[in-house]
């Protein structure tokens, strides 16, 4: 049985010193803002639309940006996750083609079809095909540092992008807000890690909860939706373990009915509820129904709130928080969060034709 107030056996079984990742998170951000500086950027006019193509860890990063652009921008953030871009995309439309490892076929695919639409496109990898593609294209790259699992490089895969929009003055006022999350990640870094004990790290206490269940997490469409998606996502590669998500107000015309049958299945899941100063009143007054509604029927259910100031601040709060519980998941259950050995399966199997 694992002790997780037992750091050294905890990093005993981490071999890729994900713990250490994650602890890194804040000095990330800031480094990953100041990666764009010295990059020449597209000349782009009339950008009518922005879109981020990319898979798994990777494009995490566009639903970040997705969340955090939605009160600040007047065109739509579009996320791609497939082989061929949306029939919208065209010259008046900037691509980000992120890829961490560079050599995702998905993205490789979308990267020729912006090429092929005449969209302004910037790339953001640590190397790989996709850099040698860009650089043969004469397209700008944002090289991002190797040596992580794309899931725990969301600083270097999120925040560039932000960088290029300030840079393009289609946002405004980032450093402060780098800043802040920066801080902010160092402080809850001490709070989440594995030299503090289970009674005082609320990260610990909820993989505890998790274990031997099936955790969903619940966000708010428009500011706690990727936070959920990430917990999810998070859940499945670290602890190997199924989860789920869902989205407010949405689930409750639908999701919602399905907690009568079985029983005996309810009783396995742990529901969380992630919350936002920015979620719409009528959501917040849903929240607290719905959870009237379930108790009783599941294993428990857990609200969380985000805490900061800037939007940067309040989403990586959340998501900080979901990292380190499915980091701790997957060590109670022995298992080494690092590899995902069916995800490198099934790009072997692909490979072969």
């Amino acid at each position: 049985m694992v002790d997780l107030n037992d750091a050294k056996s905890l990093r005993a079984i981490d071999s890729t010193d994900f713990l250490v990742s994650l602890t890194g998170l804040g000095a990330q951000c800031m480094k990953a803002y100041e990666l764009t500086q010295g990059v020449a950027l597209p000349k782009v006019q009339d950008v009518k639309a922005v879109v981020v193509t990319g898979l798994g860890g990777s494009a995490i990063g566009g639903d970040l940006l997705r969340v955090y652009s939605q009160e600040r921008l007047s065109i739509p953030v579009i996320v791609n996750r497939d082989y061929t871009l949306p029939a919208f995309v065209d010259g008046n439309t900037l691509v980000f083609a992120v890829s961490y490892s560079g050599n995702t076929e998905e993205t490789l695919s979308a990267y020729q079809d912006a090429l092929e639409k005449g969209s302004a496109v910037v790339a953001l990898t640590s190397g790989g095909k996709l850099k040698g593609l860009a650089d043969r294209d004469g397209i700008p790259v944002i090289q991002v540092p190797v040596g992580l699992a794309p899931r725990a490089a969301t600083g270097y895969l999120f925040i560039p992008m932000l960088a290029v929009l300030e840079r393009l003055g289609m946002l405004h006022g980032l450093a402060g807000e780098v800043s802040e999350v920066t801080r902010e990640l160092e402080g809850y870094a001490d709070i989440y890690g594995p030299g503090t004990p289970v009674e005082k790290n609320p990260a610990k206490r909820l993989a505890l909860d998790f274990e031997g269940r099936i955790p969903v997490i619940w966000g708010a469409g428009g500011t706690t939706d990727v936070a959920a998606q990430r917990w999810k996502g998070q859940i499945n590669e670290n602890a190997k373990a199924p989860a789920y998500w869902n989205v407010f107000p949405e689930l409750n015309h639908n999701e919602i009915v399905g907690f009568e049958k079985p029983e005996e299945l309810l009783r396995e899941l742990w529901v969380v509820m992630l919350r936002d100063r920015g979620d719409h009143p009528r959501v917040g007054y849903r929240m607290e129904i719905t959870r009237r509604i379930i108790t009783g029927r599941v294993a428990g259910v857990t609200e969380v709130a985000s805490a900061g100031d800037g939007m940067l601040a309040r989403l990586y709060s959340l998501i900080y928080l979901g990292d380190w519980a499915s980091v701790y998941l997957a060590l109670l259950y022995g298992i080494d969060p690092g590899p995902v050995r069916v995800i490198d399966l099934l790009k072997g199997e692909l490979a072969k034709r």
